[in-house]
């Protein structure tokens, strides 16, 4: 089986997801506010809808 290399935005795509998690994390039990704390929870699962498509439509 072959290892699959995948371009330098995939993986930037991947910080951008984790930093989404702990962000909505840290706003949601650290501060009360309710719009930063959506944004950044529906910018986390925009980035992992198109992470989940990219990857299987490409690779």
């Amino acid at each position: 089986m072959e290892s699959a290399v995948y371009p330098a935005a995939w993986y930037l795509l991947w910080a951008v997801i984790a930093a989404c998690g702990v962000g909505t994390w840290f706003l949601r039990n650290f501060t009360e506010r309710l719009e930063e704390t959506r944004l950044v929870a529906f910018t986390g699962v925009a980035a992992m809808v198109v992470m989940v498509v990219w990857t299987f439509t490409e690779f």
